[in-house]
């Protein structure tokens, strides 16, 4: 069967109660949850503006008194009464669909919530160092009033360093400085017995500093992180450029969009961004930084997607598809969180009137609701309704794999739009829990350099088709065949994700070798719980973890009596 196959067709499926309180689910999301997060946001808001007021000094001595506070409460920890270890955060409170069912468990938990500041910018070493719990919405609002830029700012507000780190992250930057943990320069971190430890590249510890990343926390608490700044200027210069055609001329399109065929580095954009609208239609974006002076010659037009009543970004996007390829200029801040406001495509599930003008004008600047809140409210029905009914997955493949994995995608889950956001994966001194293909650099694909191979994120991130048609879809298979082909395919699945992988095939898609070296090293197994277990759908019973983490202890030292 080929994968450019269209979809097929399914049985009408009966309607039952959760239909209809999905339906209604707006009621919920607009009379509870969008007022809640707009206090939430107030509160984050007068936070920021408190640490703002503290000295470096002071934010550096509350940061070494909050360190010492997470030590002790390790060190209070008896391994033979205690669970396992993990954040005190609440199991809803994070950025992603999957809900923590971890901490269902008994657990020990330790408490990082004093960890969201900013303790430095230094600009003449172009760093700056953070808590894990600093959002990407606080540190553009620090950081671009100066001209400067973490080199890779992903554009959801609430995304966190932390999160960035230990899972993964991404923005339209990457195809020039990699995945989020790419452009960290050192991170602090307590380990399972207590020290504290910092982690470079190339100190005593630059195993770790390997390790951390998509880790999920289970080898220590980062507690703090240095991450490499970039100049910016205050506008970026967007250019929309429609595609028509097959999904194998739209991925070609989007390649050539951001590699020149010609080779020439002057020509590869600032930030990059393919949104594909159907099988055969997509917008591809590329966007260069310009000054303030230029962006306000005569005959340039200024788009502030940033007020709440403009149109959402997505759908403002594909106009293009009409109007032909246009360009414009952007406040650089606003156009980082573009997706913010409407949750990429999501909030159009949420609240479906959400994207009219009407709406916008009254209710848009309580926009977006916070993901957490939106968990509290649907309850166990319809979490196990959006599992079978939805797709929320970001899916890494290697750039000349895109067109297969589209193809793959609109026969197996007709989702659009589809997200394209294409990133460097480096050949590292280590084999990560994700590399290159072998030998990427003998074939000289587009792209592709002698010390990394070009990846894309796909983001699917809505209903399929067949759902919206009222047609039978079991979302748990087709997320599963996708996971196998990305097996099939060296691709990997963002862990923020519901996940179908057994821990057998979990360990196909990632290299686990250095993670569990340093696991193993850092005396994490039997404190913290190993990544698939955390990654895993469904509730965990303390016995099930505990009994993965004994017999992991069995076969480490059986490995180490071989050796």
């Amino acid at each position: 069967m080929a994968d450019s196959q269209a979809p097929m067709v399914r049985r009408k499926r009966k309607k039952v109660l959760v239909d209809y309180l999905v339906l209604f689910r707006w009621i919920p999301a607009i009379f509870i949850a969008l007022p809640i997060s707009a206090l939430i946001y107030f509160c984050i808001y007068v936070g920021g503006i408190w640490s703002a007021t503290k000295s470096e000094k002071r934010r550096q001595i509350e940061h070494e008194e909050n360190v010492k506070k997470v030590v002790q409460r390790l060190k209070q920890r008896d391994p033979k009464k205690d669970g396992l270890v993990c954040t005190a955060r609440k199991p809803w409170v994070v950025v992603g669909m999957r809900n923590v069912d971890y901490k269902r468990a008994r657990r020990f938990e330790v408490d990082l919530s004093a960890f969201n500041n900013i303790l430095e910018i230094d600009t003449e070493k172009m760093v700056a160092k953070v808590e894990p719990l600093v959002s990407m919405g606080q540190m553009t609002k620090v950081t671009c009033p100066m001209n400067l830029s973490l080199a890779v700012a992903p554009e959801f507000d609430d995304l966190t360093v932390g999160g960035l780190i230990n899972s993964y992250g991404i923005s339209g930057s990457s195809h020039i400085y990699g995945l989020f943990s790419d452009t960290v320069v050192a991170m602090e971190v307590v380990l399972a017995d207590g020290r504290v430890v910092r982690a470079t590249k190339d100190n005593e510890h630059s195993d770790l500093f390997y390790a951390m990343p998509w880790s999920q926390g289970t080898i220590g608490f980062l507690v703090s992180a240095e991450i490499k700044l970039i100049p910016i200027k205050e506008y970026m210069r967007l250019t929309y450029t429609p595609v028509r055609g097959t999904l194998k001329e739209i991925a070609q399109a989007y390649a050539d969009s951001f590699v020149p065929k010609d080779g020439d580095s002057a020509k590869v954009p600032d930030f990059v961004e393919g949104m594909v609208y159907s099988s055969s239609e997509g917008v591809m974006m590329t966007g260069v930084y310009a000054t303030e002076e230029e962006a306000k010659k005569k005959g340039n037009k200024i788009n502030r997607v940033g007020w709440w009543f403009k149109p959402w970004f997505y759908q403002y996007a594909e106009t293009a598809l009409k109007r032909g390829e246009f360009v414009e200029y952007i406040p650089t801040r606003e156009y980082y969180h573009r997706h913010t406001r409407s949750l990429y495509w999501e909030a159009k599930l949420i609240i479906p009137f959400g994207d009219q003008f009407w709406f916008r004008f009254l209710l848009g600047w309580l926009m977006p609701p916070k993901i957490s809140l939106l968990k509290i409210t649907q309850g166990e029905a319809i979490r196990n309704y959006y599992h079978d009914n939805h797709v929320i997955q970001d899916v890494l493949v290697p750039l000349h794999k895109v067109s297969n994995v589209l193809e793959f995608a609109h026969r197996e889950l007709e989702v659009y739009p589809v997200w394209l956001c294409p990133h460097r994966l480096y050949k590292l001194p280590v084999k990560t829990m994700v590399h290159p293909e072998a030998g990427f650099e003998q074939h000289g694909r587009q792209g592709d350099t002698s010390y990394a191979q070009m990846f894309t994120d796909v983001g699917f991130y809505y209903a399929p088709g067949a759902a919206l048609r009222g047609e039978e879809f079991n979302g748990a298979e087709a997320v599963h065949k996708l996971e196998q082909w990305l097996i099939a395919n060296h691709g990997y699945q963002a862990q923020y994700a519901v996940s179908e992988l057994s821990e057998k095939e979990f360990w196909r898609m990632f290299d686990g070798s250095h993670y569990e070296h340093c696991r193993r090293k850092y005396n994490a197994v039997g404190t913290f719980m190993s990544n698939y277990y955390k990654s895993k759908k469904g509730k965990k019973t303390e016995k099930e973890v505990l009994q993965a983490e004994a017999e992991a202890a069995i076969h480490d030292a059986a490995d180490a009596d071989a050796e």
